[in-house]
């Protein structure tokens, strides 16, 4: 098929390289402009980009998707099929309604459940057990287009968003070559989502990353790997520094703790007693420093016995 791909960070391109490799023929990348980036500000492109440029397919990085210019791109270039992954912005209707095949999303979860943002990290949050990716049509509404294939994809206790993301970007890959398949034969039949059955993964905030160790070790801990490696979980040692967490690993799961939060063992990293049960925290990012193990943390002096992170 002749596609037009849409993408911008790293989990597109995942799609993009599997696309290519399937023997697609890609006419054209649309990305969003390069950004200032680390303490330098230096421009980076985004990862989309590198991998268009070094597969010799042109780029296209418009500041707006609803000028005469696109429109004359969009023209000029003509896809049988538009492909969107992880875009990251609202497509107007002239685009979702221009190709012969449609608008193709590739998203992070198992539709209608977390619609929205934060799809993988939401699901590692909440604790689930399973996720996956759907393809889906693109529709006016945030991802309530009918849906194309679904494939699930277990969520092991010591994943975090870093691996759930790999192991999704993978998926998708394989799944949008086989939903542009079904669409080219035919074979595929487009399902409506059940409205009565969504929820929400909204973008992650500042007040989501705050540990609450008011609860019980496994919501701490799954919170801590939703996080992790970005944006971090943290909590604050008991001089008010901020202390960012890495990884951890649920020491116990039934004992109860009067004192949330309380420093209750540094044998083997920082064990933090919860609501219910315990955590350990195996790896932070201090205030003003590098990461590091807890163990390192622990021979800098900087958390005590009996101490109160909060």
């Amino acid at each position: 098929m002749k596609v037009l791909f849409m993408g911008t960070p790293d989990f597109a391109v995942f799609s993009l390289k599997s696309l290519i490799a399937a023997g697609h023929e890609i006419c054209g990348v649309i990305t969003q402009p390069d950004k200032p980036r680390g303490r330098g500000y230096t421009l980076t492109p985004p990862p989309v980009k590198v991998a268009a440029i070094e597969a010799d397919i042109p780029v296209y990085q418009p500041a707006t998707l609803r000028d005469e210019a696109f429109s004359a791109l969009l023209s000029e270039l003509d896809p049988e099929i538009i492909v969107v992954v992880a875009f990251g912005k609202i497509l107007p209707q002239n685009v979702l309604d221009y190709s012969k095949y449609g608008c193709i999303n590739v998203h992070g979860s198992l539709l209608p459940e977390y619609r929205g943002a934060a799809p993988m990290q939401r699901a590692i949050i909440d604790g689930k057990e399973v996720t996956g990716i759907t393809t889906m049509y693109m529709a006016t509404g945030l991802d309530t287009g009918d849906m194309l294939l679904r494939e699930e994809l277990k969520i092991e206790e010591n994943d975090n968003f870093e691996t759930i993301h790999d192991k999704l970007g993978a998926l998708g890959a394989e799944l949008i070559v086989k939903t542009l398949e079904g669409l080219k034969n035919g074979s595929i039949q487009r399902i409506p989502q059940d409205d009565s059955l969504s929820t929400y993964a909204s973008k992650i905030e500042k007040s989501d990353c705050l540990i609450s160790f008011d609860k019980d070790s496994k919501a701490v801990h799954d919170q801590i790997r939703g996080l992790s490696p970005i944006p971090l979980s943290f909590t604050h040692t008991a001089d008010g520094k901020l202390l960012k967490v890495i990884a951890s690993r649920i020491e116990d799961r039934e004992t109860p703790h009067e004192n949330a939060g309380e420093v209750i063992s540094l044998s083997n990293g920082i064990t933090v007693a919860c609501k219910k049960g315990s955590v350990t925290l195996l790896s932070v990012l201090p205030e003003g420093k590098g990461r590091m193990s807890a163990s390192d943390f622990i021979r800098g002096r900087k958390v005590a016995l009996g101490d109160i992170l909060k």
